[in-house]
């Protein structure tokens, strides 16, 4: 192949690049096109499973279940080239055990822009649908938002924070974009993944993995059929649930019930340790001090580094958002405070 010299541009060298992006124009509206009929466009759907699995098993500590369940319903969705069904998660358990975190990395993982792609969308009862009066107006707005986002770009993901808040009622007008039989005219809804996120089931959860630490099983030898049944009754059960005579758990329209189990000691330190490693070097043994309420009188007093102080603010701080019911406890369960919190 002739090279071409630098700063020299023969005029078929023009030509051929006006030819580029010719082609390059006439291919963006074809996509463009072939985006609006809704079968074909991924749009910033970029799936990066590798980095996702590392991530989880990195950094989501203590959910075995949550993470198989996960990462297996999105494998197989997203390698399926028709998928009959839009992909429906529900994801359950008390707060701080990581399902918002879950969600936040499928954005990232999934989409270019992560959550701040235009094809992910986020929704939350106190800022969406504030006001319970207005349902109807709310129906409306979202089966329009839900439909118009769909026919513009079929891999979409849609989230939707704080179930137990949700106006019962709204979430029935998905109904049409969730089932494997319904048809939507003009609109490829069989790509898109819906995700909603409670704390309900999150003390059926707890009761579960309690029994299991009172019968001194490991919390590995947990299984999904012993969680799932518990959770579907107190979703029906529940009527401040956003599920609630949406008929939606009724008809089986969820692919998956996630549940997250309560954390121990050693979790919660190991969140700890990730957080802090992103601003200062810590040790085990310096969480464990604070978690634990060890008594440091007797230990051999070393030189302070020139970052002690700094390290130990940061330390501080971010301990300050473990429940105290974690802070000093022994073997056991601690007697009040947050049952979510087990120990080691």
């Amino acid at each position: 192949m002739a090279a071409v010299r630098r700063g020299c541009w023969p005029w078929g060298s023009l030509l051929g690049l006006l030819g580029l992006v010719s082609a390059a124009a006439a291919a963006w509206d074809l996509t463009s096109l072939r985006c609006n009929f809704g079968a074909f466009c991924e749009c910033d759907f970029r799936p990066d499973f590798q980095g996702l699995e590392c991530d989880l098993a990195q950094h989501l500590v203590g959910q075995h279940l949550a993470r198989a369940l996960v990462v297996k319903a999105l494998k197989a969705f997203v390698q399926d080239p028709a998928p009959t069904k839009p992909l429906v998660l529900s994801l359950h358990g008390w707060t701080g055990t990581g399902k918002s975190y879950v969600s936040s990395l499928l954005a990232h993982y999934l989409f270019r822009g992560g959550l701040r792609s235009p094809h992910v969308h986020h929704f939350s009862p106190v800022i969406h649908f504030p006001h319970p009066g207005h349902l109807e107006r709310y129906k409306k707005d979202l089966k329009s938002w839900v439909q118009g986002n769909l026919t513009a770009c079929s891999r979409s993901l849609f989230l939707f924070d704080e179930m137990d808040e949700l106006a019962p009622g709204l979430i029935e007008v998905l109904r049409p974009f969730l089932g494997p039989s319904w048809v939507v005219y003009g609109t490829n809804y069989r790509k898109a993944i819906f995700i909603f996120i409670s704390n309900t089931g999150g003390e059926q959860i707890n009761q579960v993995v309690l029994e299991a630490w009172r019968s001194r099983r490991e919390r590995e030898e947990i299984r999904l059929q012993e969680l799932e049944p518990v959770i579907s009754q107190a979703v029906l059960d529940n009527p401040n649930h956003g599920f609630w005579r949406s008929g939606i758990m009724e008809e089986h329209l969820l692919d998956a019930l996630v549940p997250f189990l309560p954390l121990q000691r050693h979790h919660v330190q190991h969140c700890v340790l990730n957080e802090l490693a992103q601003t200062v070097d810590v040790s085990v043994s310096e969480v464990d001090v604070v978690l634990t309420g060890k008594d440091m009188s007797r230990e051999a007093v070393r030189p302070p580094s020139p970052d002690s102080a700094r390290k130990g603010r940061l330390l501080g701080l971010t301990l300050a958002y473990v429940p105290e019911d974690l802070h000093g406890q022994g073997e056991g369960l601690p007697a009040h405070g947050n049952p979510a919190l087990l120990a080691p």
